[in-house]
């Protein structure tokens, strides 16, 4: 199996809102599949369907360490429904916006509501850095990167960076 292509800021797909996963078939296996093994190769700990240039309200993620073996989760049309609290994720990444991390405020503890990968309901009471990831990546899923969670002067000098890169590409 082939990994997908994470396409990156400022591809303009990224600021779209996903639509909702009607449907749970086989394509959508073959789709979760290939986004673990994407996410699994980058190396990253979440994936958004919308990362991988596709319209749907899906999320995969592993947060254990490498060394204690896999655990992949599946999240099919996740949805915060309670936050409480406030805490700094401190040097938060993202795939999509490469060679760049920032201090982005998030809820210290939520509860999502989705389905998994066969249907069934989940609701996943998360804190720490789990509730980190989870926001993380349904933040993608509702069209938000989370450099649009900093400042406004970070996100103008990285946007700068990288669209001064891209020109330079470009003339090559």
């Amino acid at each position: 199996m082939n990994p997908l292509d994470i396409i990156t800021f400022p591809d303009p797909f990224l600021k779209n809102p996903a639509h909702v996963v009607e449907n749970i078939d086989g394509d959508l296996q073959q789709l979760i599949d290939r986004m673990a093994e994407t996410m699994y190769q980058a190396p990253g700990v979440g994936l958004a369907a919308v990362q991988v240039n596709q319209d749907k309200q899906l999320l995969v993620y592993d947060i254990r360490p490498k060394e204690e073996g896999r655990e992949l989760h599946v999240l099919i049309n996740p949805e915060i429904v309670e936050r409480e609290g406030r805490i700094v994720s401190e040097n938060e990444g993202c795939l999509s916006v490469p060679d760049f991390r920032a201090d982005v405020q998030r809820a210290e503890r939520i509860l999502v509501a989705g389905v998994d990968r066969e249907g069934k309901p989940l609701r996943i009471e998360a804190e720490g850095f789990l509730a980190i990831v989870l926001q993380h990546e349904i933040d993608h899923l509702n069209g938000t990167l989370f450099i649009d969670r900093i400042s406004a002067l970070k996100r103008q000098l990285y946007t700068r960076r990288v669209l001064k890169q891209l020109k330079q590409q470009n003339s090559e």
